[in-house]
């Protein structure tokens, strides 16, 4: 039986007529301490430790059905069969009373409020303090049971009709359950763990059969069928295992899986209704239909088994957990059965359930430590025993005086039987299959059973009865512990009684060391080793015994509880210590002492002359100074040198132990003042070192023994906050490094700047550091004129970097090309954080970083479209054009790379006038006022949707573009060319905001002339033509090709008529000749109409070719001197690039280019921007 269950009081109530009186149900308070009775009519409350009754309560007129208590015990609450349910105070004051249309049949209160569930034979209750009234829920049929979930959400009922019905704690419906047979629900309740991962309920009918469900009506598994009718259902505290009974007028054990484990107490003259756990104790009340009220002390017998630091024990009663004692891991088996016995031995693990036995295996793979264990065998025998082992290959089963061992597959292999009983019983090891027991029996003697052996072999025999037996790691000595609390240890080998112990309830071999065991008694534990005195010190617990002893660990166990305890074994290690048993001393400080004690040994083993203990703990410590010291003793007893080396070596044993004063005796005896000097330099004591240091002819290169003793007393002085001295001795000593960072540590700024005017430039080192420290002193001239005088000019351009002063590094860099990139890259940075970024582009520029100035370019470029700063934009291309222009004029002439340039040059240059026109467009469409006239804003849409033709740039629109168009030109009354910009937006996805403005406009134009106005038409100075606005081919004459030419900033047609030279005149002879004045008729330089034809331009202007095209306008020398100088206007590119040479056709209109970006404008438009911007509106040239 898994439980010891002794009655502790009964009680027998009657009524006042002497009959027996039924009761229905029982409840505990929270604490435990009062139990309260539905007896009868009446409640009786009773102490619960011993079954007196403290008080009656006589307030319900029928038979109380239901009692239930608050979560808190500050009230409890009765039902009755006279339809009322009374709430009660804790001093059993009745407080509130309800109540419902029948009798009450079963009460809950919610477990985290107060809340109450009252249950009726027609309807449910729920009343809380929070509404007072009563909310009424109809029911189906009588309700028999409920109970609440753990959270207090939900609340279960069972139905006389057979359904379970889960319900909300706002008195809603959620799930009905059927059952199959619709028997009464008799009894139901949720599983109090919280362990699990869902609410689990159980049921129970008087179809005899025990169900369980989830909260979503699932049920978990099959019925488990009952042989009775059952009354109640309890779980424990836990929710471990489960109490049931009725009918069959006893108590039934369940396991939370629904396993039936065995009875609990004794079978009743009645049925049992109820039956309730005690919160916080150990004792279980049932009440009876004959009035009986019996309270059971349940003890859980204990079931374990240890091997080495492997301890299984059981866990609610169905579970083995094993737990690793070093490493305190855990594992949890689940047997779903009663765990009858276990044993542990290496790597397995026998369970014993009622039917069979279980052995588990540790993984293959399980490195050390590892808690992986699987079915191994399963032996379907049901054999009674006592005591069981396992060992590899065999069970061995105890029952009194009888041993029976079974191999794996559960056959019997062999049979002991003694005379008297068997009291403890142990595997001790041995070959697999061929184990060794250890057994101890009542009449005092102790055996030795080998699994392969039918005859046991006698190890010795107590006067006694044998309590608890061990023996040693090599089999030698035996410790056997009485009846009588008496230790016994026997010396096997030479059959001697070794020593005695008294107050020992257990004993404990170590498994690490032969001679060291451990035994409790009195909750005192003793830790013995040889034949010293014990040394002790009190259990954890105060109880217990000991069960196994590895190292400096021992554990001891009390009921349940398995305890580790560490103890320091450095008493023992001092016991052999003092015998100078060094060997022995070594062995039990590896079973764990402190670093302390390793010393301790360490030097007794040295002065003990044993060097290969005294390396070994001096290792342990990692006192690298004593093994060179054991290493160096070595050597010289190897090779026999005289006593001066010895004394010698002692000497530093005694310097090492703090013997300063007697250690410089040593060395003076052997003639080594050098280490005098060296042992008191190491300990600061200056003076004593020069004492030493002084006698004559005792030292060897004595100057540099003084330099070295400066150094280290100005470390000394250092440590003890003495800057100022340390840093003296310092530079006497030439330790300049250790001098500077000292003055740089201290802001010694007038130290340092001595120190670089006073030392030679041959220290280069610590003059470089002198100079970093004065720079970040914020010494900048100081530490400029030390980098001067190291001709260090590296590090002189980088703190004019650091500290921003560029012309003092542009006057250094000027001839200097290798350290010109450490003076520019930093100046481009700090444009760059400044905002300065064109700046920044003409250093990199400069630094001829051309391809890292092109990519800083084309990132702001970038950037400026992100934000829709397209005039930046614009101004961005132009750089990025003159740079690649600048790049093919140091190419190869005519080589692929030169051309690549002039292309990349072209392509920005186009960009760039796109987004400078497209500036305008954007701000026109996303601003409510633009400064610019309507006829600029169309000339300009012009221009772009011209220019649009192929590639559109990044971020323009030409939905912008032709809404502009349509708007202006509406405006301006070009309607034609409107109603073109409005047709090509249907081809576009437009904004919805702007769709409605478009067809509106659409249908205005519809009732207006398809044409142009004339000053909506672009003329052609070429051939005279006038070209629609728009043209889809491109942006030139549709008669002659003619590119139109623009002034950039109206953008209306100049009257300008590109020509080109005749070969053989090159660009200087045509600006003479353009230079020079043409000769005149007169004085005036009027162009008159009808001198058109002897004008030789224009007759080059009028020559046609035969298939009637108008041929490249080539002049000669003499047209170029017939040409007045104001009349025609050359853009001069650097080369590559060749000069373009334009006459205007209408000489009184000035025309003004702009030297830097040679864009054309009207010169009063022009003249008008640069005073109020100071620049070019396109290239942003300054002009004063």
């Amino acid at each position: 039986m898994p439980l010891k269950a002794n009655i502790v009081w009964k009680n027998q109530l009657k009524d006042k007529d002497g009959g027996s009186l039924r009761i229905y149900d029982i409840a505990f308070n929270p604490d435990g301490s009062h139990l309260v009775v539905a007896a009868g009519n009446s409640i009786q409350v009773f102490d619960a430790k011993d079954g007196t009754m403290i008080n009656k309560l006589n307030a319900h007129k029928n038979i109380v059905h239901g009692l239930t208590y608050s979560r808190d015990g500050a009230f409890f609450a009765s039902g009755s069969a006279d339809k009322t349910v009374i709430i009660w105070t804790r001093e059993l004051e009745g407080q509130l009373k309800y109540s419902h249309a029948d009798g009450i049949q079963c009460l809950a209160y919610n477990p985290v409020s107060h809340q109450i569930l009252s249950c009726a034979t027609s309807d449910i209750g729920l009343w809380s303090p929070e509404h007072r009234n009563v909310a009424k829920r109809k029911v189906s049929c009588r309700v028999c049971s409920c109970s609440w979930t753990n959270d207090g959400q939900y609340f279960a009922l069972g139905l006389f009709n057979g359904l379970v019905s889960i319900w909300t704690k706002n008195g809603d419906e959620k799930i009905k359950i059927e059952r199959p047979g619709n028997h009464p629900v008799w009894c139901l309740a949720w599983n109090p763990s919280r362990d699990d991962q869902y609410d689990i309920l159980s049921v129970c009918d008087w179809g005899q059969r025990l169900s369980f469900y989830q909260l979503s009506g699932k049920q978990i598994g099959k019925d488990h069928p009952l042989d009775f009718d059952p009354c109640f259902f309890t779980y424990s505290v836990d929710g471990d295992f489960f109490l049931i009974g009725g009918s069959n007028k006893s108590t039934c054990l369940f396991s939370k899986e629904g396993n039936k484990l065995g009875l609990l107490g004794e079978t009743q003259n009645s049925w049992i209704w109820s039956c309730q756990c005690r919160p916080g104790g150990k004792e279980v009340v049932i009440s009876c239909d004959d009035g009986t009220i019996a309270c059971y002390s349940v003890t859980l017998v204990t079931v374990h088994g240890l091997y080495k630091d492997r301890y299984a024990y059981r866990h609610g009663l169905t579970d083995v957990v094993v737990q690793h004692l070093l490493s305190e891991e855990k594992v949890h088996l689940k047997c779903r059965d009663m765990v009858k016995k276990i044993a542990v031995y290496k790597n397995r693990l026998a369970v014993q359930l009622p039917d069979k036995l279980i052995v588990y295996e540790l993984s293959t793979n399980a490195k050390s430590g590892d808690m992986t264990y699987f079915v191994k065998e399963k032996i379907s025998r049901s054999l009674q025993c006592s005591l069981l082992v396992c060992c590899s290959e065999h069970i061995v089963f105890c029952s009194d005086k009888k041993l029976l061992s079974l191999t794996m597959k559960g056959e019997i292999e062999r049979e002991w039987v003694v005379d008297s009983q068997i009291r403890y019983l142990k595997v001790l090891g041995g070959a697999s299959g061929n184990e060794a027991m250890l057994a101890g029996l009542r009449n005092g003697l102790i055996l030795k059973f080998f699994l392969n052996n039918p005859f046991p072999v006698e190890v010795y025999r107590i006067p006694g009865v044998v309590r608890c037996v061990d023996i040693n790691l090599n089999h030698s000595k035996l410790a056997v512990v009485d009846e009588n609390n008496l230790l016994v240890v026997y010396d096997l080998m030479k059959k001697v009684l070794i020593y005695q112990e008294p107050n020992a309830t257990s004993v404990a071999w170590n498994t690490s060391f032969n001679d060291m065991l451990c035994y409790s008694g009195n909750g005192i534990l003793y830790v013995k080793a040889g034949n010293f005195l014990p040394h002790q010190q009190q259990l954890q617990t105060g109880q217990g015994f000991v069960v196994g002893f590895i190292g400096s660990k021992i554990f001891s166990l009390h009921y349940f509880n398995m305890t580790t305890t560490e103890v320091s074994q450095s008493a023992t290690m001092k016991q052999y210590l003092e015998q100078r048993m060094y060997f022995d001393a070594y062995k039990v400080a590896c079973l764990g002492v402190s670093q302390n004690d390793w010393q301790t040994l360490a030097l007794e083993a040295l002065e003990g002359m044993n060097f290969e203990i005294a390396k070994k703990s001096f290792a342990r410590v990692h006192n690298i100074k004593f093994l060179e010291l054991i290493r160096q003793m070595e050597i010289k007893h190897k090779d026999s040198q005289g006593e001066g080396g010895m004394e010698s070596f002692f000497g530093d044993i005694l310097a090492n132990e703090g013997k300063f004063l007697d250690a410089a005796k040593v060395y003076c005896k052997s003639n080594l003042n050098d280490k005098a000097v060296e042992m008191y330099t190491d300990l600061c004591q200056f003076e004593l070192a020069k004492q030493f240091m002084n006698e004559p002819d005792k030292m060897e290169q004595k100057s540099v023994v003084v330099r070295e003793l400066k150094v280290k007393e100005a470390d000394w002085a250092r440590t003890k906050n003495d800057p100022s001295k340390a840093c003296d001795m310092y530079l006497s000593a030439g330790e300049y490094m250790k001098a500077v960072t000292l003055m740089a540590d201290n802001s010694w700024t007038q130290k340092l700047l001595e120190f670089g005017t006073s030392v030679s430039k041959t220290h280069k080192e610590p003059l470089s550091l002198c100079a970093y420290h004065l720079k970040r002193l914020g010494e900048y001239n100081f530490a400029a004129d030390i980098y001067e005088k190291l001709e260090d000019y590296f590090s002189l351009v980088a703190l004019y970097a650091e500290t921003h002063q560029w012309e003092k590094g542009f006057d250094l860099v000027e001839g200097k090309p290798e350290i010109k990139d450490l003076l520019y890259l930093p100046y481009t940075t700090y444009l760059m954080e400044n905002d300065r970024f064109e700046e920044a582009q003409e250093a990199l520029s400069k630094a001829e970083k051309q391809n890292e100035a092109v990519s800083l370019l084309a990132q702001l470029t970038s950037s400026a479209l992100s934000m829709k700063r397209f005039k930046d934009a614009s101004y961005y291309h132009w750089l990025q054009a003159k740079a690649y222009l600048k790049e093919a004029k140091q190419l190869s002439e005519g080589s692929e790379a030169m051309k690549e340039s002039i292309y990349m040059f072209h392509w920005h240059i186009k960009n760039s006038e796109i987004y400078y026109v497209y500036q305008h467009i954007h701000s026109f469409i996303n601003l409510p006022f633009t400064g610019q006239l309507p006829e600029t804003m169309f000339h300009m849409a012009c221009f772009l949707a011209n220019h649009l033709t192929n590639n559109t740039p990044p971020k323009v629109s030409k939905v912008y573009t032709y809404l502009t168009l349509g708007k202006h030109g509406t405006t301006i009354g070009a309607n034609k060319t409107a109603r073109y910009a409005y047709d090509k937006l249907q081809n576009f996805l437009v904004p919805s905001d702007f769709q409605d403005f478009i067809d509106t406009a659409q249908m205005i134009l519809k009732g207006k002339s398809l044409q142009d106005t004339e000053d909506a038409l672009r003329f052609c100075y070429r051939c005279s033509t006038s070209n629609p606005p728009i043209n889809p081919d491109g942006d030139f004459c549709v008669t002659c090709s003619q590119p139109f030419l623009y002034s950039f900033a109206s953008f209306e047609v100049l009257p300008l008529v590109e020509f080109f030279l005749e070969d053989g005149i090159s660009d200087e002879e045509a600006l003479e000749l353009i230079a020079a004045e043409p000769p005149t008729e007169d004085s005036e330089n009027i162009l008159k109409l009808n001198d058109a034809k002897n004008d030789l331009f224009v007759q080059r202007l009028m020559m046609i070719d035969d298939n009637g095209d108008y041929p490249t306008v080539t002049v000669d020398r003499g047209t170029l001197a017939s040409m007045h100088r104001t009349a025609v206007i050359v853009k001069k590119w650097p080369f590559p690039l060749k000069y373009q040479y334009y006459c205007s056709q209408v000489p009184n209109v000035p025309i003004r280019l702009c030297s830097s970006c040679n864009q054309m404008f009207y010169s009063e438009d022009y003249e008008l921007h640069v005073l109020c911007n100071g620049q070019c509106p396109f290239c942003r040239q300054k002009t004063f």
